[in-house]
């Protein structure tokens, strides 16, 4: 019964392994852009998070939607900053992919579709009231990361632009997700404890 239950349910990356593959392509983006500039930073991202996306997948066998939408914007963006050899590509990829998500979610929302449960709805058990407001929080959310990206980079140099994109966005989304803790245990649901003949 335990073997049947244990191979029903998705294998997930260690949380070691998962920061790694999410963070390490933007370090590696920072350290590039440091010593070769921006463009040779452009192609280790784009190299890097073709390998972190293989590594997910050949360790779980299945590729998580959302990192995979970011990575096709990452080839698509990447590759046109090193092709047409312009920097503005790879800083607006970061506006893009934010207004995508966040509008996902919040038409999504507005249709009374709630994207975030089908996309995390096997990780955690939540009402639909918690659901909805956690959708309309990271909707909203995405589209704050959009506006304050294209301040940023319209504002600021390229290094200045990198920094932000590496030691601003990832620990400002990873803070939010932790921010949202009090609201998902608020709405829980129980575990199921009944066990199937």
């Amino acid at each position: 019964m335990t073997e049947t239950k244990q191979t029903t349910a998705k294998a997930e990356l260690p949380p070691l392994m998962r920061l790694l593959t999410e963070a390490g392509p933007l370090l590696l983006f920072f350290g590039v852009n440091a010593k070769w500039g921006i463009f040779a930073a452009t192609a280790a991202y784009m190299a890097s998070a073709a390998v972190a996306m293989a590594y997910t997948y050949w360790r779980i066998r299945r590729l998580p939607l959302m990192p995979i939408i970011a990575l096709g914007f990452v080839l698509l963006f990447g590759g046109l900053t090193i092709w047409l050899h312009d920097e503005t590509f790879i800083k607006v990829k970061v506006t893009l992919v934010n207004l995508l998500f966040g509008a996902v979610l919040l038409v999504g929302l507005a249709f009374n579709r709630l994207f975030l449960k089908l996309l995390m709805g096997e990780a955690m058990r939540m009402t639909d009231e918690g659901w909805r407001k956690l959708t309309l929080r990271w909707g909203l959310f995405f589209l704050f990361l959009a506006g304050l990206n294209e301040v940023v980079w319209r504002s600021l140099s390229t290094d200045a632009w990198v920094n932000f994109k590496v030691f601003g966005l990832l620990p400002l989304t990873f803070a939010f997700a932790i921010a949202q803790a009090p609201l998902m245990m608020r709405h829980q649901l129980p575990e199921e404890t009944g066990e199937e003949a």
